[in-house]
């Protein structure tokens, strides 16, 4: 069933209004007709299966049928840390990092990237990878959509860390030793079934200096390696993320 996000004021007690693209998808992408029912919810609390009652390209009316649970979130509260990668990267990052799982985007600068970082562009880049965030959340089916969060500066990363229960610094000369298995099964004995923030931050194409590595675990992160293979920028993201998601029961087991 088709669904859509849209703002907490869409909604009634028993009715939700699409608007813009999202009532142009419904009603030209996607042909929908008055008696066809899509799933909508608010990105925060609710979520419900709706019954169309009118519509036109930019405007759906739909009343609400049932409410339902929120569904599709994960166990732990992963925001992907990803130095700002070149072309299309940080795109693909966000997308499959979505459907994955995480909760959230922190792009942040660091030496060794390629891309030259233009704050005058920032705005509209984050405004592109909101709606990827947005649209692999309807997809993925996701009850909430990640928050895009503004470029930091490496200080401003590191300044960060010390506010995760977890914070794990995918570094490639790790190598097969510390890896990142072994530091979330040693910080997670403890931790119950209560919801964990875990920071996973990720390299650019260059990867990262000693010196960062260093900061990064005096300010409290985890130093890990993702194996015995040096793996781009945008794998690495989807692995670590992968591994958390597995290790937090998403998978089944646990």
């Amino acid at each position: 069933m088709q669904r859509y996000f849209v703002t907490p004021e869409q909604f009634t007690d028993n009715t939700v209004v699409l608007t813009g693209d999202d009532a142009h998808h419904a009603s030209r992408v996607m042909r929908m007709e008055a008696g066809d029912a899509l799933i909508v919810s608010d990105g925060r609390s609710r979520v419900a299966q709706a019954e169309i009652r009118s519509l036109s390209p930019g405007k759906v009316e739909a009343e609400v049928t049932e409410w339902l649970p929120l569904s599709g979130e994960p166990r732990w509260s992963a925001t992907v840390a990803q130095s700002l990668p070149k072309g299309d990267k940080m795109e693909i990052v966000i997308q499959k990092g979505t459907e994955i799982g995480a909760v959230s985007f922190l792009p942040f600068q660091s030496q060794r990237m390629i891309v030259q970082y233009d704050a005058k562009k920032e705005a509209k880049r984050i405004e592109r990878w909101s709606k990827i965030a947005k649209e692999a959340a309807e997809q993925a089916h996701r009850s909430r959509i990640p928050a895009i969060e503004p470029v930091a500066s490496w200080r401003e990363l590191v300044a960060r860390i010390s506010g995760f229960d977890l914070a794990l610094f995918c570094y490639e000369k790790e190598g097969g030793g510390h890896g990142l298995r072994d530091a979330i099964a040693s910080r997670a004995k403890g931790w119950g079934d209560g919801e964990r923030t875990i920071l996973l931050i990720v390299g650019p194409e260059g990867g990262f200096t000693e010196r960062e590595a260093e900061e990064a675990e005096k300010a409290g992160a985890v130093v890990v390696g993702l194996g015995k293979r040096i793996l781009r920028t945008e794998t690495a993201a989807m692995v670590g993320l992968s591994c958390l998601m597995y290790e937090s029961g998403e998978m089944g087991g646990v």
